[in-house]
This record gives C-alpha cells, structure tokens and sequence, in this order.
C-alpha cells in the first residue's frame, strides 16, 4: 500500500507508486510556504503532548537519492519540536564494529523510545538498494532482506512504534540541477563525493531497485509515502501534514497530575 501524495496546483509530478495512490491537490507555491508554518507548528504542538503521554514512539525514514533534500526536510519539517524530544540519525556506510553484526544491529539502536521522535536520514533500506546495484546480493538474497525488514518493522509496531517512511522522489534533471549548485557552494561542496556520479550513472538501475523495496516493503505497519523531491515546498509541506495526521490519530493526552501534587503549596 504505496501512497503517493504527488501533485501540485494541479501539475502531476512523478512517481513510483504501484500500488493504492492518494492524490493530495496542493494551493500553488507562494501558499504553500504559510501551509507549511501551520503544519509544522502542527507537528510543535503535538509533540508536546506525544512527549507527556509517552505510550508510543514515532520512527520517521527518509530516502532519495542523493540531493533529494533529506537534511532540508528534516529542518523544515521539525523546526517547531523541542530538541529535547527528537534524535536524528544519519546512516553512512557501516564501518568498525558494525560490520561485525547483521545489517539491522546498528538500526535497532537507534530506533527511538517511547515519548521520542526519530528521524532516520537513509536507513535500513541503503542494504537493499546499494548492495544489490553492486552485485554484492543477489535477488534471493534481497527477497529474504525484504522478509526480514518487514518482520522487523511489524515488531517494532506491535511494541509501540509508529512508523512512517517517505521516499522523496526527485528527477534526473533535479538532481543534475542540485549536484551542480553544491559544487559551486563553498558551504556544500565538502558533502560531494565521487560516488554520487558513479550512483548517478546507475540511475535506472537504482529506480528498479528503489521501485522493488517500495513494492516489497509498504506494509499496513510501515507505509511508503512517495513525496515530490523537486518542489521543496511540496515535500516539505505533505511530510508535515502526513506526521501531524498521523500523531493526531494516536488520541494523546496529557497524563493527569496525582491529587497529593495539586494540593501542594508553593511558598
């Protein structure tokens, strides 16, 4: 169950949805940065009590290919919640003592705790897209990765997880465009890296593998959201939307102060 919120003032953006879409029709973009202010302060305020109520953790997973805005969500999508109540989690290639365990070690200590918000900057889902680009796995190897990823995921929501996962779906020609102004910043070329071009050559064969894990992977527990990674706006806006809907669902509430706390007097 895909779905993909992928469409702007009437303008279909593209995706990779397989399965059931839900069509979000967006105002045009100079509405959509005030939309965002009130989603995201949405997210501010619900946070506050899904801190309080403490029965649930939310997992946030962000994909895309690289530049797709995945650090710019996160800032934007976030801004308005307590530092104190969030930790993000970006995933490189595993190193050290982490390839000394089976890939989903690492990832499960970072899943947040109950009353936390987590937001995972790429995730489990690298070791079922690069590994299989490179050869490093074949396709029964990736099929039995799938069963345990979903496996996985389904036990972390019957233990109180919410899980939400978007994948942020950029064009060929956005990326260009992207990779070009991050060279050309002192601010962000030290990000850029040779295999960024060597992952861009593989273009077609990353969009199979990325259309495969989505297809593999939406789950009733664990849904895949696709999001348009060429309009900032957009993407920002319908990833704020989505968590604050989803924290909305859960019904929260402050915890009720004990009566011997409301008699206290202060002097």
């Amino acid at each position: 169950m895909i779905k993909a919120l992928t469409r702007v003032s009437g303008r279909a953006l593209p995706s990779l949805s397989d399965g059931e879409a839900r069509i979000a029709d967006l105002p045009a973009d100079d509405t959509l940065e005030r939309k965002l202010e009130k989603a995201a302060d949405r997210v501010g305020d619900l946070q506050k009590v899904f801190n309080a109520d403490g029965r649930y953790a939310l997992l946030v997973i962000l994909q895309g290919r690289d530049a797709s805005g995945k650090d710019s969500a996160i800032k934007n999508v976030f801004r308005e919640v307590n530092p104190q109540g969030i930790q993000i989690t970006a995933f490189k290639a595993p190193a050290g003592e982490e390839t000394q365990h089976d890939y989903l070690w690492r990832v499960h200590q970072r899943v947040p705790p109950r009353g936390m918000i987590g937001v995972f900057n790429r995730s489990h889902y690298e070791e079922v897209l690069v590994p299989r680009v490179r050869g490093w796995i074949d396709g029964r190897e990736c099929d039995r990765r799938y069963r345990q990823i979903n496996d996985f995921e389904r036990m972390l929501s019957e233990n109180a997880t919410v899980i939400l996962k978007f994948f942020l779906h950029m064009s060929r020609k956005e990326q260009k465009k992207q990779l070009e102004e991050r060279l050309q910043d002192p601010t962000k070329n030290w990000k850029f890296r040779e295999g960024d071009l060597d992952d861009r050559a593989a273009w077609d064969d990353y969009t199979k593998a990325y259309r495969e894990a989505l297809r593999n992977c939406s789950t009733k527990w664990a849904p895949w959201y696709v999001v348009p990674g060429d309009d900032k706006r957009a993407r920002n806006f319908l990833i704020a939307r989505t968590v604050a809907d989803r924290l909305e669902e859960l019904d929260l509430e402050y915890p009720r102060a004990e009566r011997r706390v409301l008699r206290l007097k202060i002097t």
